[in-house]
């Protein structure tokens, strides 16, 4: 079964760029390209992860994160160009589950994102149990 992947953010061609990093490792992606986009599609989609960047115009990812949060659990993991220790920091404070900076390998975030998925499963059987 592939793994739902909701990506937020405004840049159209790291979407192509994710689609083809990612190909044949099953995932499917939808992609969004702002931020009121993404909390739509996240509500009615329903994702099994969210990629999310941080600078985006009118509202940025940590709103976005924080917005998400209010509504659902799912794993968030910001993919963003910024790397400094605060920006890190604010996302995880904001609701990110995890943070990666650009470029990123293909292996490391399919792996990422398998994890944050299998993380949330367990979690999940645990309160059935």
């Amino acid at each position: 079964m592939a793994v739902e992947v909701l990506l937020i953010d405004d840049d159209p061609d790291l979407s192509i760029m994710l689609r083809t990093l990612l190909r044949g490792q099953d995932f499917q992606i939808q992609a969004v390209f702002s931020g009121e986009e993404g909390i739509d599609a996240c509500q009615e989609a329903q994702p099994d992860v969210v990629i999310l960047d941080i600078l985006m115009p009118e509202m940025d990812g940590w709103e976005v994160c924080e917005h998400i949060r209010e509504f659902s659990d799912v794993p968030i993991l910001i993919l963003s160009a910024l790397g400094s220790p605060g920006s890190v920091a604010r996302a995880l404070d904001a609701g990110a589950d995890d943070y990666l900076i650009k470029p990123i390998h293909a292996s490391l975030l399919a792996s990422r994102l398998r994890t944050l998925v299998r993380r949330r499963l367990l979690v999940q059987e645990e309160q059935v149990a």
